[in-house]
């Protein structure tokens, strides 16, 4: 998750879209404090924040040499105010990355609308950013243009190259990438089905189609993960007349975004003073409280788990108890070339859960394509709760509550063998969905044989003391 901060002479007109005519001097946000905006987002879980350097009317939070439109000429600090300066230091300080939004569209300048004069006012200014603060873990870009100015021509290459030049670890987040995607929404929901893989060939900044900027590719060639952008107010920049998103509201978007494989980019934007609000900070305080009441309690942490097969033997590298271990470096792999894969867990008592967390180890690619979920009811009949497509970093599947001492994962279809890396049982006591009915999934018999899996555990099965019927007894 990162933090988006849009801030500037917006912030003190009221407006969203400034019209680059506004007087320099209105910006003076008199108790500015980018410790502050660290704290904050250090302190809600965060990992990343990301400032609007520039934004669409020109003004720059930094004393550009390339402008007369920017700190230099405002009366904050006397002239000699740098807001990304201040930030850099307060994030290098609290150990978290810093990102940088400078707007292709600049209402300002005069040169804006001449490709050639306008392009290098802006590998300029890029090399300003990336050359005076240090390292810079992400830059954001968009294609905004101006009505009227179709005939202005962005050269993407050019400053992607640049970019890769003056900041080799930073990633280009753009509707179509090199890095990193916009997911096609400004609501912070991805597609149930989410893939990392892309094909930037099929991309175009300012022109993607949002289905599959959402969906991603299964067959693409490239490495390209969705990022979800979301405001926690109704509008991107502080407005004294809006209020934020409640705390349950931040949680059904990160379900909907860090749950479906996507990094969650929320807005939170600075107020006049120059501080972020004390109504948004409590929300995000919230917000931190509930996913951790949640998340913390992983209901299968002492879970007992068997597979269809593993790779090697079951106390192996990669035996399937890897995945109580929240590391995306250990990991269950099965034995090679199997029709389907299956893993198990006894829970050792009969608990309620509605929520499940998957991962796949990513750095080993985006692997499963469709998987389903059992859980054992009574006479031992497994039934069906739940079904999925992709998992990728992440996953977090939401279903009416259950109760059940046994579960299996199904997974029936994948692009090599798969592997996964960390399972969660969750109890989310705010989600509103009812319990789940006898009638609300079919029960799916596996092939003759896959009733039989567990009978290779059979030694161990019969030395564990259970408090229910045991696993094997009741296949």
């Amino acid at each position: 998750m990162a933090i988006f901060l849009h801030f500037g002479t917006n912030t003190f007109t009221d407006s969203e879209w400034g019209d680059g005519k506004s007087d320099p001097s209105i910006f003076f946000p008199s108790n500015f404090d980018a410790k502050q905006w660290v704290a904050v987002v250090k302190s809600a879980g965060f990992k990343r924040v990301i400032l609007t350097a520039k934004h669409h009317d020109g003004f720059c939070l930094w004393p550009s040499d390339y402008t007369d439109y920017s700190l230099k000429s405002s009366n904050w600090r006397g002239g000699n105010g740098d807001v990304v300066g201040d930030l850099v230091v307060a994030a290098k300080e609290s150990g978290i990355q810093l990102g940088l939004y400078l707007s292709p569209w600049d209402r300002h300048e005069s040169c804006y609308g001449n490709t050639l004069e306008y392009n290098e006012f802006y590998l300029g200014q890029m090399t300003e950013l990336l050359t005076r603060y240090g390292e810079i873990k992400e830059v954001w870009l968009d294609g905004a243009k101006g009505e009227g100015e179709k005939d202005m021509e962005y050269f993407f290459d050019i400053w992607f190259d640049l970019i890769h030049q003056l900041q080799p670890k930073a990633v280009i987040f753009s509707d179509a990438g090199p890095d990193v995607r916009w997911v096609g929404d400004e609501a912070g929901v991805a597609g149930s089905t989410c893939w990392s893989s892309f094909n930037r060939s099929a991309a175009k900044i300012g022109g993607t189609d949002p289905q599959y900027s959402r969906e991603g590719d299964p067959r693409g060639h490239d490495w390209v993960p969705a990022e979800c952008d979301v405001s926690i107010r109704p509008g991107w920049f502080w407005h004294a007349s809006e209020s934020p998103k409640s705390a349950l509201s931040l949680l059904d978007i990160y379900y909907k975004s860090v749950g479906r494989n996507c990094l969650l980019l929320l807005n939170v934007p600075p107020n006049s003073s120059g501080l972020i609000s004390d109504e948004d900070i409590q929300v995000l305080q919230e917000f931190a409280e509930l996913r951790s009441s949640i998340f913390s309690n992983n209901l299968a942490r002492h879970a007992i788990v068997f597979a269809s097969s593993t790779r090697g033997d079951s106390d192996s590298r990669f035996g399937a108890s890897h995945v109580l271990e929240e590391n995306i470096y250990t990991y269950w792999a099965p034995e090679k070339n199997q029709a389907h894969w299956i893993l198990y867990l006894d829970l050792k008592d009969i608990v309620a859960f509605n929520v499940l967390q998957l991962q796949e180890p990513i750095q080993l690619g985006q692997r499963i394509t469709y998987f389903y979920i059992d859980i054992m009811k009574d006479k031992g009949q497994w039934k069906r709760i739940l079904d999925g497509t992709t998992i990728g970093y992440k996953r977090l599947l939401q279903f009416p509550r259950v109760e059940s001492q046994y579960l299996r994962l199904v997974i029936e279809k994948a692009r090599g063998d798969p592997l996964i890396s960390f399972v969660g049982v969750h109890m989310d006591p705010y989600l509103t969905l009812t319990s789940i009915s006898d009638t609300s999934h079919t029960t799916k018999r596996l092939p003759s044989n896959g009733n039989d899996l567990l009978s290779k555990f059979k030694d161990t099965l019969y030395s564990i003391p259970y408090r229910k019927m045991s696993l094997r007894s009741q296949i």
